[in-house]
This record gives C-alpha cells, structure tokens and sequence, in this order.
C-alpha cells in the first residue's frame, strides 16, 4: 500500500514540497521543490486507505479523526498546495466526481421541512462558537476589504455599507432581508438607512440573538425578525436583499426562488443577491463539506443562476465579482478562531475544532488557490430603476459613511 500511495500522491502534487510519512515509517517527498516545506504523517494505515478510496472526502475525516497529524506547517499549508495543483483532483478520484455530479440535485433537493434541518446543523450551534471568531457584528458573510490595512470589523462594516449602497434605499421603504442571519445587516438597514425591514431565518439561534440586538437598539418597530421560510414570506416589498443565503437554496430551486422574490418585488422596487459561486462553470458540492458542515448547499455557476432570472422576468441591473474578498475573511476567522481553539475545545472537543479548522481553511484556499468567488447582482423588474453609471454606488458609499458618524457606538454580543 505505502508504494500505491506514494505512486498517487507523487502523480498529484507537481507543485510545491510536501513531505509524507506514512504508518509504517517510508518517508517520501513530493512536488518540484518550491515553496515552503510541508510535512504530514499518517498515524494508521486505514487512514491511507481511505484516502485512497476517495481523496475528496477522506482528507477531511483523516483530519478530523486525527489519523493525519502535520510534522511541518499547518493543514492549511497542506490544502494551499494541494488546491494548487495543474489538475485540482486527483485521476484515481474522477469517477467518484462524476459520480457526485450525477446525483447533486437529489442531494440539493431542499423542500421546507429539510431546508429547516439543514440550517439548523450548522447555524443553530453553540452561539458562543462564532462568537470565537467573528466580528462584533456577527457578520457571517464575505467581507468587503477596501484597503490592505483594514480590520475584520472594518471590512465587514463596508460589505454592508455597499450592499446598502447598491439597494438605493429611502427612508420608510420597506426591505425584506432573506437569511437575516444574527440580524447585523437588518439593523444596519434600519439604523442608517431609515427602512422598515422583515428579515427571515430558519435558525432559531439566530432569530433569539437577532430580535434580542433590535430591542436593545430601541429597533423593535422598524426592524422585525421572523423564523420564515422566503417562500412563505407576503409582500410586496421594495427593497430585497440576500446576503450568504443563495447557496443553500439549492439547484433545483433556483426557479422557485426567483419567481417567489419577483412576485414580493414592487415594480419599481431593487433587489441584491451576494452569493458564493464557482467561476468554472457548473460542478457538486465537495463531499466532506456536505456531509459535515453544509448539508444541501451548493455553490452556483453564473452560468446556473442567470437563465433562472431570467425566466422569472427579473432584469440584471449589475454584477460585481469579488475575487479574494472572501479569502482574506476567512483567513482572518481562522487565524482568530486558532487563537482561542482551548475555548473552543470547551465548549464541543478536539475532534470537532480539528472538523472547523479544515473547514475554514479549505474554504480559504478554495478562493485563494481555485476558481471559487463572490457575486453581487443587482436586479430590478423594468429599466431605469437604477442611475446608468456606477458613480452612485460611491457617492452612496460616502453619504452612508456620514450617517454612520451620526449613530451611537453598536452594542457588543453576549458572549464576546
């Protein structure tokens, strides 16, 4: 086996220096000497059978299970030169990938009753986790950095400022935000722009703190959360805005989702979508991401998402890709969760920091090192909505950051 191994491994890894040492003790290096040396040890040879057998789901339980333990370097330094490679998957693991390819639309099947289940696996967790690693904001999304020498919190404050700035928002009008998260967007909506929002969720976690956060601002009246499913939601609205929840619609239902926000949608009214997605066209969920941290997720091709816009007669006013926005946030969310890992192994184990820590790292080098990015559409019902320059989105930008100046100082979360 360790021969087969090293044969595989060494066909894989054309760039970079990984060192490998496997169960029995055969050490073997792999790659074309550059780049900062790494070193993983296998501590059981059914770990190296495993990743034999699937590479794409194995590396991350292997991990996780601590039956691979980095000598030199961290798990994100293996998966930096791994994701690097010519060839992002390795031959021997094609057929399992055209396998997952195949079957992706029943594994994104998200009816109501399994959309709720989804969410709550991942979002309805010990609040006290991502307090760990987020900004005081609770933005759980892609930030928006404006400068090399921006903060977390600085970057996540301007990915609201922009969204903001591109919904053209007045005061009174009403927004309908789909996946209101802890709320940090809804009240910035609320607080700065003078609208009357309805944010929906299906995490009863986030709802609490959410609903909570707009008391204690005095908010209550203009900012209301909801545990609603978007295609339960009644209009119409004139703003809509959805920030990290495309990607867990699913394929299937990209049909159903935009004919839903069209129907809430004033005819002069705008709409933003901020989703992840792949620039290399259509692809499946990676299988350890699946089935560990987001069941039923999906990361859209353009290529998916506009014909189902289009279909729902909705216009595509504009699109903005932001490239390693979302690497530089997760870098920073792992570095800050490493720092408090103890805390983090007391409120759950060292298995599971080891599950977050590849998690956040493989999503980092899949923005830095693949095809991986952001989309911001914007979307309107007929032309003219919006100015026919982007020049507004600036002089917006400058007039929200005036009336941030205004506002009190935003209030810490409980727990941080």
């Amino acid at each position: 086996m360790d021969r087969l191994l090293r044969l595989l491994l060494s066909q894989f890894i054309k760039r970079g220096t990984v060192t490998f040492t496997t169960a029995s003790g055969l050490t073997f290096t792999c790659g074309d000497g550059t780049g900062p040396p790494v070193h993983a040890r296998f501590t059981s040879k059914d770990a190296q059978r495993r990743l034999l057998r699937d590479p794409e789901l194995a590396l991350g339980e292997i991990y996780m299970d601590g039956d691979l333990a980095m000598q030199r370097g961290s798990i994100a330094d293996l998966l930096a030169v791994a994701m690097d490679q010519p060839e992002w998957t390795p031959r021997w693991a094609r057929p399992h990938g055209w396998l997952r390819y195949l079957t992706r639309s029943a594994k994104q099947f998200n009816p109501r009753p399994r959309s709720r289940h989804n969410v709550a696996h991942h979002y309805d967790l010990d609040g006290r986790l991502y307090a760990l690693f987020l900004d005081a904001d609770k933005q759980y999304s892609c930030a928006y950095f404006e400068g090399p020498d921006a903060s977390l919190d600085d970057a996540q404050l301007a990915k609201k400022r922009h969204v903001a700035a591109k919904l053209l928002i007045e005061p009174g009008q009403r927004v309908l935000d789909i996946g209101s998260g802890w709320g940090g967007l809804g009240l910035y909506l609320a607080e700065t722009c003078g609208a009357d929002v309805t944010g929906v969720t299906l995490s009863r976690e986030q709802l609490q703190v959410a609903n909570s956060r707009a008391a204690e601002r005095g908010l209550s009246s203009s900012a209301r959360f909801l545990l609603e499913d978007y295609r339960d939601v009644p209009g119409p609205f004139d703003r809509i805005v959805s920030v990290g929840m495309f990607e867990h619609v699913g394929v299937t239902h990209y049909d159903t989702f935009f004919r839903r926000c069209a129907d809430l949608l004033e005819d002069d009214g705008v709409m933003l979508l901020h989703s992840i997605g792949r620039s290399e066209g259509p692809g499946f969920t990676n299988p350890w991401i699946a089935k560990y941290i987001f069941p039923g997720g999906y990361l859209p091709a353009l290529s998916e998402v506009l014909p189902a816009i289009e279909r729902a007669g909705l216009l595509v006013c504009d699109i903005e890709i932001l490239r390693l926005h979302y690497a530089e946030t997760l870098k920073a969310w792992r570095e800050r969760f490493l720092a408090r890992r103890e805390e983090a192994e007391r409120l759950y184990d060292a298995r599971f920091v080891r599950m977050w820590e590849f998690y956040l790292a493989a999503s980092e080098m899949s923005f830095r090192k693949q095809n991986t990015m952001v989309f911001q559409i914007q979307l309107t019902k007929r032309q003219g909505i919006v100015p026919i320059t982007r020049d507004y989105i600036m002089r917006e930008e400058q007039r929200l950051r005036v009336a941030e100046g205004r506002q009190m100082p935003q209030l810490q979360i409980a727990g941080e």
